[in-house]
């Protein structure tokens, strides 16, 4: 499986996040075994201003390829600089282009999904930053900015003709944001339209979703996002299935405290522990959600400051589990 001259060992990909695909959880997904992932977006013009946090965002470890990093913006001048940028000054194996982001910062400087708005601009940007780089440039989308205005698949016809490798489809308009049902029926539509890969997204929590998918729509990879917040062994699921046709969905609850504790070392690593921990607040939420007692220890880990409190409150929280009591978790 390739994207460009970029070999893909399976099809599991992981969605760009913001906020939440930095190295330390990047490298999460790597332990069990994604084919691709995708940095956090980067904004152009913050590349070429030099800014020393979105610089900072750029840097690729050894262990994480392929990795596939993602640009927004619309000026073409800046684009077209920040995509240089990457292609050379960065360890990228994939330039992303954002055509999907719904948020509104973003969709005012008229980035993200504010793209799909005009498909000629939008196709003749990305033909630029092809003419401009060596690496492969993919796009990630939405099916179009509203109901009224779903034009994924004329826009993807644009696209490949511009000479992207392989495109994203996100299964909900620009007006959804994350709320309602991804309509994978556009995302067959795409796949049926161009020649090139086609990675579908939205809507991917279990092994079943990934199947339903794939059957549906005929997409070369699947794309998971928020479905594997606190749980990335829903990666190695649907990779066991992949393999065997066998559905596995047992996570040992021990392993899962174990990785989360790691998780929090590696972005206290990354960002400091102050910065670290309060990051990992959302993330240790995400951890033990549906598991007994869970809304008692997220009322622990908001309040959560340092490493060794994380420590604390995990052991506490497996005598409770192992005791079937909560008195452990009492303050």
């Amino acid at each position: 499986m390739k994207i460009g001259n970029v070999e893909i060992d399976n099809p599991i990909v992981i969605a760009p996040m913001a906020g939440i695909t930095n190295p330390a959880f990047r490298e999460i997904c790597k332990k069990f075994k994604a084919g691709l992932v995708c940095t956090e977006m980067v904004s152009d013009k913050a590349i070429c201003f030099e800014n020393k946090k979105t610089l900072s965002m750029t840097q690729v470890n050894e262990n994480e390829h392929p990795l596939s990093m993602q640009l927004f913006g619309h000026d073409k001048d800046t684009m077209i600089q920040a995509a240089m940028f990457l292609d050379t000054q960065t360890d990228c194996d994939i330039i992303d282009i954002n055509m999907g982001c719904p948020v509104t910062k973003i969709v005012k400087a008229n980035a993200g999904s504010a793209l799909m708005k005009d498909e000629e601009y939008a196709a003749s940007l990305v033909k630029e930053i092809v003419n401009h780089v060596k690496k492969p440039v993919t796009v990630k989308m939405r099916i179009g900015w509203d109901n009224e205005n779903k034009n994924c698949v004329s826009l993807a016809k644009k696209l490949e003709a511009a000479g992207v490798s392989a495109i994203a489809v996100h299964g909900r308009t620009k007006k959804q944001m994350y709320e309602g049902k991804a309509d994978w029926s556009y995302i067959k539509k795409v796949k049926e339209a161009v020649k090139i890969p086609v990675i579908g997204n939205g809507d991917i929590r279990s092994v079943e979703d990934m199947i339903a998918m794939m059957e549906m729509t005929g997409c070369d990879m699947v794309m998971i996002g928020r479905g594997i917040l606190g749980d990335p062994w829903l990666i190695k699921h649907c990779l066991h299935y992949l393999k065997t046709g066998e559905i596995e969905n047992d996570t040992d609850v021990e392993e899962k405290f174990s990785l989360a504790y790691e998780h929090a070392q590696s972005l206290c690593e990354l960002k400091g522990e102050k910065v670290g921990m309060k990051e990992m607040r959302g993330h240790a939420a995400w951890y033990i959600k549906s598991l007994k007692y869970s809304h008692r220890v997220k009322d622990l880990i908001s309040g959560m400051a340092t490493l060794g409190e994380f420590g604390i409150i995990l052991e506490n929280y497996k005598k409770s589990l192992e005791n079937d009591n909560w008195q452990w978790l009492e303050r």
